[in-house]
């Protein structure tokens, strides 16, 4: 195998690699603002609802389900809401923060029976 051959498979593999690590992110345990729903508290009050703009539903029973904060890699992150179907005989019970001590916990939006 020439040196030009061998440098392209080297570079190739070394593209391969970090394209795979670009979306990986280490966390390290213990952060001081805690966990939400996982660990402890988070120590942070999640802001505002967005403003989101919500189009024609995809079709008919189409629910809106609104966007909430999520807690993630240490901070408040936006999800945007969607639509979903309805599901006969269920409500839906939206994203929730609550107050637990002198911080925050997340409960996620789920679907409940009536």
């Amino acid at each position: 195998m020439t040196i030009l051959k061998r440098s392209l498979l080297v570079l190739a593999a070394t593209l391969a690699t970090s394209t795979l690590m670009v979306g990986c992110v280490v966390v390290p345990g213990g952060h001081p603002y805690g966990g939400g729903g996982q660990g402890g508290p988070v120590m942070v009050l999640p802001p505002g609802p967005q403003v989101e703009l919500i189009g024609v539903a995809p079709g008919p029973g189409f629910f809106w389900i609104g966007g909430f904060w999520n807690w993630a890699g240490g901070r408040h992150v936006w999800n945007g809401g969607h639509w979903e179907q309805n599901r006969q005989g269920q409500r839906w019970a939206p994203h929730q923060w609550h107050r637990d001590g002198s911080g925050w916990r997340e409960a996620p939006g789920r679907w409940e029976q009536r």
